[in-house]
């Protein structure tokens, strides 16, 4: 929350948050083959577990006490269920994670792996059966709920500080301007907050969202009123009129979704090898080899370009051990229940 809290002071005092420990993350220039291109470094964004999704949980965990209980959806092989259950860990809380199934690769089987060990999981048929057993679990009381992929307002407020972070970054390395900022679009908040974000930061530059998800879940309206929300939002709680936001920056990219969730496709994984190729770290066949793909695409395509890759990913927790705190699991176990 750094940048946002030095352009903002009042939010200080409007604006609830918790230190998991996000730090700025490096901008970094990348040579894959003979292309040439910008990344910002999402994967370090904290020590524990970085990613995009802590950013949000900075604003969506403030509060929470040990002994606390969080209750979440997504699909088996979530990064933002991972997030929520690792950083409540660190704060002393309990996570339940309703899932629905998803097509599977190895990061993302390892993730429902890892998931199962941090959390409480009930796995659910689909996920309308998911939300339904999520909203009994709301109204009976008790649980904090954390919004599917932190994708609200408030945790959209995350990647506007990252948004201000990237433009802070670009004055003081003397970086040339992207023309355009490549990140997966699933959810929407990291998406919706890069272009609230830039548009605070009155950088004119394109954000183009990769789907990732059925075409239902990221239509551009969506993303848009998640974007204009969490404009208003920041308006409110800064106190503050601020740059106007820009929908005409917003595209959407189409291609690369591969049909099903999790699916991994060949362009992805191309440009994923060529990345770890190249001495990069590893993406995910979900979220980030697809972004990256089409990154590397526009880099190629039009050299004059300037693209920025937005790496959303933290593979660091797949080969260094197990870095996040474990939680003691439940008797009777989830599964029973």
């Amino acid at each position: 929350m750094r940048a946002l809290l030095a352009r903002y002071p009042r939010l200080a005092e409007t604006l609830p948050w918790v230190d998991l420990g996000v730090r700025q993350t490096p901008v970094e220039w990348w040579r894959v083959g003979e292309t040439t291109l910008l990344a910002k470094r999402d994967d370090l964004s904290a020590s524990t577990l970085g990613g995009n999704k802590v950013r949000a949980l900075e604003l969506l965990l403030a509060g929470v006490q040990p002994g606390h209980r969080l209750l979440t959806v997504g699909p088996t092989g979530s990064t933002h269920a991972l997030a929520v259950a690792a950083h409540g860990a660190l704060l002393g809380a309990r996570t339940r994670v309703i899932t629905w199934p998803q097509e599977g690769h190895a990061i993302a089987d390892a993730t429902g792996r890892r998931l199962r060990e941090l959390a409480d999981v009930t796995a659910a048929r689909s996920v309308a059966e998911a939300y339904l057993l999520a909203a009994v679990r709301r109204l009976a009381g008790g649980p904090r709920w954390i919004p599917a992929g932190g994708s609200v307002p408030l945790g959209a407020l995350g990647h506007v500080d990252a948004a201000l972070e990237l433009a802070e970054q670009l004055t003081s390395m003397r970086l040339p301007r992207p023309d355009l900022v490549v990140a997966p679009l699933g959810s929407g908040g990291t998406v919706a907050g890069l272009l609230a974000g830039l548009a605070v930061a009155e950088l004119p530059m394109r954000v183009v969202g990769v789907r990732v998800v059925p075409r239902v879940v990221a239509t551009r309206r969506r993303v848009l009123r998640l974007a204009a929300r969490t404009h208003a939002l920041l308006g409110r709680l800064a106190g503050a009129t601020l740059p106007p936001l820009d929908v005409g920056a917003l595209e959407i990219e189409q291609e690369h979704y591969g049909g099903a969730y999790g699916r991994e496709t060949s362009a992805g994984q191309t440009a994923a090898t060529a990345l770890a190729d190249a001495g990069g770290p590893r993406l995910d066949g979900t979220y980030s080899a697809k972004a990256f793909g089409v990154a590397l695409e526009r880099a190629r395509l039009v050299p004059d370009e300037r693209v920025l890759f937005w790496l959303t990913f933290d593979a660091r927790w797949l080969t260094r051990g197990n870095i996040m705190p474990k939680v003691p699991r439940p008797d009777p176990s989830p599964s029973s229940r």
